[in-house]
């Protein structure tokens, strides 16, 4: 790909260019992985050792109590890693019903009855275990270092701090941890996590053993049973994470991969081959035309991810049936390019995060996700340990479908790592953070990408827009006003919205931009947070 590489946008940002590369959305997060790479670590080092250090750094997004995924080209083939936890043994329907009354259609936002067992943990012994060269206790080193001795809270973070301390700060163990001051801590203020660094510690000597049915997992079980949970500690210890295969769609010459169900990568790879149907880079990149296309195609992803996506075993049809190449064509042929539609789900049968990217010197690239969920996830802090425990639960439906709550299982996601390859090669590892934005920012980057030529910091500065439900989206105010208007012309319901870290997630990526010990890797971070590509 000959990239341009002008930035038409307004940018605080350059692309890096280096043969090893770490791209986070916190530099420390960054930094952490570069000093594995210096170490004598490879990418996987790097990644685990990020990881690690971003549940300190931004635990807005994500913590200790965190799932995972990843995508990562080994220098000959691709893996794929399914780290998201399953529901408590004790969760079905009636339980929730029995709690919360019997119009309850989700479980709870917030509380322990949120939380199902977390992953991240077991995706980062099991990356180290596959792939890594490094001790395991090595990658933890960092993100001690910095829980321990504390770090200054950058701009974006304390924003998003703040903003969620008025909901969470009833929650056990969420104003011990995360207001020490009895408020959120200032910009360039220093926030010390000691109880996180004990438990570093713990999963460090024990290679995650304490985590999955050691101490950590009976402090939980404790933690829980105080605050009228049900989690167990048997249920951490039957937790295992899952090496998947990624599923696939053709666009341009070049391959999107995705990690398969129980998550909502595969609403990329539908948008992209309902787009596959038509030129668009015969209309100008930033105009109706082009934008109407692609939120329509969207929308159709997503009423069909929605309505068929769960846990594999539940779902009523396969991942090939919703990426037939002729069902894909029928789909797109739904689209109007004049007005806006709310579409339901077909029929394919037949008859709120943080993401992280590393690449290195020998071709090795991961394509890295954790989360809470929801910014810090169901605001419940064990005390002893410090794990900020996600809310992944409230993903669940009570009703009877694919994504209905049972005992063990994994609930319908939205963290989604993805990988570009062309002619089984690896050429870009990437992802865009938040919630159902995921998917859109993954189609929207990527079309300026391979469709335009935009460079990969030019790509993730230009303005976005998220679909909601319905004929809802939102529009970033830096999006030019006539395209705006242009489609609220075209029957779109526009709100323009000047939080980009809220609304319109934000992506790392790192393109190989030929042999890696020659010309190395292109890498860029998005603005919209306060992270970071480093490398050399």
């Amino acid at each position: 790909m000959n990239f341009n590489f002008s930035n038409p946008y307004t940018s605080t940002r350059l692309p890096l260019f280096a043969r090893n590369v770490v791209s986070t959305s916190h530099p420390l997060g960054a930094q952490a992985g570069l000093r594995m790479m210096l170490k004598g670590g490879n990418a996987v080092d790097a990644a685990i050792a990020a990881a690690a250090a971003m549940t300190i750094v931004e635990p807005v997004s994500n913590g200790l109590g965190s799932d995972a995924f990843c995508i990562l080209w080994d220098g000959k083939e691709l893996h794929g890693l399914n780290a998201s936890g399953g529901a408590p043994q004790s969760w079905t329907p009636e339980y929730f019903k029995r709690k919360y009354g019997a119009d309850a259609a989700t479980p709870p936002k917030r509380g322990m009855d949120a939380v199902t067992v977390p992953g991240a943990v077991a995706s980062w012994v099991a990356l180290s275990e596959r792939f890594g060269k490094l001790p395991f206790a090595d990658l933890m080193e960092p993100a001690i270092e910095i829980a321990e001795r504390g770090y200054l809270v950058p701009t974006v973070v304390q924003q998003k701090w703040a903003a969620a301390t008025a909901e969470l700060q009833s929650q056990p163990g969420f104003a011990a941890s995360f207001l020490p001051w009895g408020r959120a801590p200032k910009v360039g203020e220093l926030f010390q996590f000691k109880a996180a660094a004990k438990a570093l510690r713990a999963i460090a000597e024990s290679k995650g053993g304490a985590y999955y049915g050691g101490a950590i997992a009976q402090a939980i079980e404790k933690f829980s049973a105080q605050n009228g949970g049900s989690i167990t500690a048997r249920d951490f210890a039957n937790y295992q994470a899952e090496w998947v295969r990624p599923i696939a769609q053709n666009y341009r010459g070049y391959t999107l991969h995705e990690i398969p169900p129980n998550g909502q990568g595969i609403a990329a790879l539908i948008a992209l081959g309902i787009l596959d149907q038509f030129d668009l880079a015969g209309l100008p990149v930033d105009g109706v035309d082009s934008q109407h296309l692609q939120i329509e195609a969207m929308k159709l992803a997503f009423a069909d991810t929605y309505h068929y996506v769960g846990e594999p075993s539940a779902m009523e049809v396969t991942p090939a049936q919703m990426l037939d190449s002729s069902y894909l064509a029928a789909r797109a042929k739904l689209i109007d390019m004049k007005k806006a539609q709310d579409f339901g789900a077909g029929n394919p049968v037949k008859g709120g995060t943080i993401y992280l990217t590393a690449a290195d010197e020998n071709g090795m690239m991961v394509s890295f996700i954790q989360s809470n969920y929801m910014g810090f996830g169901s605001g419940c802090v064990e005390p002893e340990f410090g794990i900020s425990l996600q809310n992944r639960g409230h993903g669940f439906s009570l009703k009877p479908g694919a994504n209905q709550v049972a005992p063990g299982k994994r609930p319908f996601h939205t963290i989604i790592p993805a990988f570009l390859s062309k002619d089984g090669q690896p050429v870009m590892s990437y992802g865009v953070m938040g919630g159902n934005m995921q998917p859109q920012g993954h189609m929207q980057t990527l079309v300026r990408m391979l469709d335009y030529g935009q460079n990969p910091q030019a790509a993730c500065d230009a303005p976005r827009w998220r679909f909601n439900a319905g004929l809802e989206i939102n529009v970033e105010s830096a999006m030019t006003p006539q395209t705006a208007q242009g489609l609220a012309a075209r029957g779109h319901r526009v709100d323009v919205i000047n939080d980009s870290y809220q609304d319109f997630g934000a992506g790392q990526f790192i393109w190989r931009a030929g042999d890696p010990q020659v010309e190395g890797y292109v890498a860029a971070s998005d603005a919209r947070r306060d992270g970071q590509a480093v490398g050399f």
